[in-house]
């Protein structure tokens, strides 16, 4: 039944996101202004890497023994990141996050285009849109 639940239904689409070359405090304003803890960073629409807290403090702890805090995100961006499709079903998602130990995932179109994100929370909720018969 869960298999066929499809994690486009249910992926967050509005995403905030930012360019490799967004300068490193303004995309740790855009964490702070929004409430989350990392981004996808894109180039025209495609996905290039995910930029974390972690990365930017990192990049900042960096700058302060340098003497210069700042630069840009693609200094301190994670690449290679791990993606699914839209087309992909709740429980191999699910199953994904079991395994990876991840929170969330960026979603990509056939083209590799960013179309959205999919969290532990998200296949929470597709899991309980549909009842759950109980035994009688």
């Amino acid at each position: 039944m869960f298999r066929s639940i499809r994690i486009s239904d249910y992926m967050t689409t509005n995403l905030i996101t930012v360019t490799p070359d967004t300068d490193l405090l303004a995309a740790v304003d855009m964490l702070i202004k929004h409430g989350i803890s990392g981004m996808p960073v894109v180039d025209n629409g495609a996905l290039v890497g995910m930029v974390s807290e972690h990365d930017c403090l990192s990049g900042i702890l960096k700058g302060t023994y340098q003497g210069e805090v700042g630069g840009r995100v693609s200094e301190v961006m994670s690449s290679g990141v791990d993606t699914v499709r839209q087309d992909t079903d709740v429980v191999s998602v699910a199953e994904l996050f079991m395994q990876q130990g991840r929170r969330r995932l960026p979603v990509v179109d056939s083209a590799g285009k960013l179309v959205g994100q999919i969290s532990r929370c998200d296949i929470l909720r597709a899991v309980r849109a549909y009842e759950i018969p109980t035994s009688a």
